[in-house]
């Protein structure tokens, strides 16, 4: 057995530093580079997708002349119910019912407060004259309005012009931002073909027969119209069209309603609420109705 060789102390050892990542791994950051030939056979595995049978092309197919459906009969001449997929579970019980459209609901466009007050900055917008639907479309403010405008609070702190504004509907936000600058929010009933028509200039802005510049006490409000007759006020604006008011229940309730600041809220009597149906509570509770004499007589009268 050879002897073994003792190492000296001396003789140089293996470093133990490591060289850097980067080189290390240098000759395998090349970009590989592929042949173009790999993209022309690219396809699907087996068994992904079935081919589609082709009914009624001939008699080598066998799905020809009939199609598989045979002669006569319901099964020939029958299509197939609606819904049917091909015979798994239906897509409704697969997937079930998503989502609501409600064909009652109304579709405002929002117009907010720094929108307004960047319009006034711009000149765009009068701030001394009322703010309509008439204004608000015809600076662009909003776009694509269809059953109304709605007064937003957005960027309340960026108003910081006193407005006289009339909407459709305001949040209590926008209310609260506007009247703390002395202005007045009023909202009113608007139909989709009047704002048409107010738009085309044919039907005065807020004015109709059931307006009471008198009740509303809004000076701002009070410069268009002539007469106390309503229907002489109207009729003395030369507009060619009226705007409606409301007919419903629930729009009339909504704009009889002072928190909304509806221009129908004076018609609401002391201790009322806008609810058109509501009642007046009953003082006689407790109170014991009096006998009629006719009903004393009854009694008098009977045999047993």
């Amino acid at each position: 057995m050879p002897p073994r060789l003792i190492l000296s102390p001396l003789s140089p050892k293996p470093s133990t530093t490591l060289t850097s990542l980067s080189s290390f791994l240098l000759p395998f950051l090349h970009q590989q580079a592929r042949p173009a030939s790999i993209l022309t056979s690219l396809s699907d595995t087996k068994g992904a997708y079935n081919k589609r049978i082709r009914r009624g092309r001939g008699p080598s197919s066998g799905k020809g002349k009939t199609s598989g459906r045979g002669h006569k009969g319901q099964k020939q001449h029958g299509k197939v119910p609606a819904g049917f997929t091909g015979g798994q579970t239906k897509d409704e019980v697969v997937r079930g019912p998503h989502g609501f459209k409600n064909i009652h609901a109304e579709e405002m466009s929002a117009v907010n407060l720094d929108r307004i007050q960047d319009w006034i900055n711009q000149k765009r917008i009068d701030p001394q004259q009322p703010i309509t639907v008439k204004e608000l479309t015809r600076t662009r403010a909003v776009h694509g309005v269809k059953d109304g405008i709605k007064l937003l609070g957005r960027g309340a702190n960026m108003l910081t012009t006193r407005i006289n504004i009339v909407v459709s509907r305001a949040s209590a936000s926008a209310i609260a931002a506007v009247e703390a600058l002395g202005g007045t929010v009023t909202t009113r009933y608007y139909t989709k073909y009047a704002i048409h028509r107010i738009k085309q200039g044919k039907t005065a802005p807020f004015v109709s027969l059931k307006w009471d510049p008198e009740a509303l006490k809004n000076p701002a409000l009070n410069r268009i119209g002539m007469g106390s007759d309503p229907v002489q006020r109207v009729k003395g604006m030369g507009f060619q069209y009226r705007l409606p008011d409301p007919t419903s229940r629930k729009d009339i309730e909504y704009y009889r309603d002072p928190a909304k600041r509806g221009y129908l809220a004076h018609t609401v009597g002391e201790g009322e609420t806008p609810s058109l149906y509501h009642r007046l509570p009953r003082t006689d509770v407790g109170v014991k109705r009096t006998v009629t004499k006719k009903r004393e007589d009854a009694e008098e009268n009977r045999l047993w």
